[in-house]
């Protein structure tokens, strides 16, 4: 559909041209089942993302989640609590992309609301909310992200797709002082991924040899 490929290319004034000769193509959905608001947000399409909400009377649950809409959150929620670990159709939880889109403010109303950390996303990634705060590239907004998860429950030893673990993913990045946290918190430093390597080896292939000695 053009309106997505335009979404993806960060083509503004397609998408424009295309909405203004049919307004409703904002509300379509790709194969995912996901509209162009939140294809925008997927790939970082920010000014897109933002164009596309207004022209849209309402967003969902994951919709507002994603572009930290708290108020919205709060409303439909307390029309319908079974939106708090709700799966959107391309299998996440509001949570986890909160946490994954660095939403720090939903992130943490949702877990004081009694969303569940541990939830694995209904799709081939198998991501929990920890993976994704863990995937977080800066260092201390992962720290703090996964700090908050951990505070509200989030196991630390789960395996996303390819059997990262949190520890993994944090090793991969360099992310020392979340290295440091995620030992001290329990996570087992000599699972290995899919194909057979642990956290330390992660960290050696990348370079951070400091990490890789700790972790060893």
């Amino acid at each position: 559909m053009e309106i997505f490929e335009a979404v993806i290319k960060g083509e503004r004034s397609v998408i424009e041209s295309l909405l203004a000769a049919n307004p409703e193509l904002v509300l379509i959905r790709n194969a995912s089942g996901i509209r162009p608001v939140m294809l925008a947000v997927y790939y970082g399409q920010a000014e897109i993302a933002e164009f596309l909400r207004s022209q849209m009377e309402s967003i969902n649950f994951w919709e507002a989640a994603a572009l930290g809409e708290i108020f919205v959150l709060q409303g439909m929620l307390s029309e319908d609590s079974s939106w708090l670990d709700a799966f959107s159709p391309d299998g996440f939880t509001a949570l986890g992309l909160a946490t994954f889109f660095s939403q720090h403010a939903v992130q943490e109303w949702l877990l004081e609301q009694g969303a569940d950390p541990n939830l694995a996303a209904q799709n081939s990634m198998a991501v929990r909310p920890i993976h994704s705060a863990a995937a977080i590239r800066n260092p201390a907004d992962a720290l703090a992200s996964v700090r908050l998860l951990v505070a509200y429950g989030a196991q630390v030893n789960v395996s996303q797709q390819g059997g990262w673990t949190p520890l993994h993913q944090a090793a991969d990045h360099g992310n020392l002082p979340l290295v440091e946290f995620l030992l001290q918190v329990g996570a087992d430093r000599t699972v290995k991924s899919s194909d057979g390597r642990t956290p330390a080896e992660m960290a050696a292939e990348k370079g951070f040899n400091e990490l890789a000695v700790l972790l060893r």
